[in-house]
């Protein structure tokens, strides 16, 4: 029964989690013919820009860069245990031999490591394509990372873009 109430609860929390397909979604309903200027003071400077002949910019955003430190993972740990075999045999003469032994597993094994610790870069960048009146025509996620925590998209945690539900 517990089983099936983690799976329940993973299945919510999954439920919860936003991708970087639905933040995008989010992300160019609510700035898409807005003012590339209003998008830069309210998150900050472009990376880069390249401008196009005909008056087209393409900017390169980035935004909520963070750290995560991952543990290692490591086997559970096997407690001390004993083992203990009783053979009986027959001998040449006829006699009948037992024979007891004891084979104890030694108590100070410990766990085994599964998977180093590591540290994962975490940040969201756009890619905004601006026009000659400095609007926003096009905006999209060209590198998104997954978010904190369960989050899937780095992008819906930075700039707010979780679906409406």
């Amino acid at each position: 029964m517990k089983f099936r109430h983690a799976i329940f609860a993973a299945v919510l929390a999954l439920a919860g989690c936003t991708t970087t397909e639905e933040a995008q979604q989010v992300i160019q309903s609510r700035w898409v013919g807005q003012p590339i200027d209003a998008f830069f003071t309210q998150y900050g400077p472009p990376i880069s820009e390249y401008p196009l002949p005909n008056g087209t910019v393409i900017y390169t955003w980035r935004g909520g860069d963070k750290t995560r430190y991952i543990p290692p993972t490591y086997t559970m740990a096997e407690p001390a245990r004993t083992v203990v075999r009783t053979e009986t045999r027959q001998t040449g003469s006829g006699q009948t031999v037992t024979e007891t032994r004891v084979i104890a597993r030694d108590p100070g094994w410990g766990p085994e490591m599964i998977s180093p610790p590591q540290y994962q870069e975490l940040f969201c960048e756009l890619q905004i394509t601006a026009g000659k009146s400095r609007t926003i025509m096009t905006i999209r996620a060209s590198n998104d990372t997954d978010g904190e925590g369960l989050s899937l998209s780095r992008c819906a945690e930075v700039l707010d873009a979780h679906p409406q539900t």
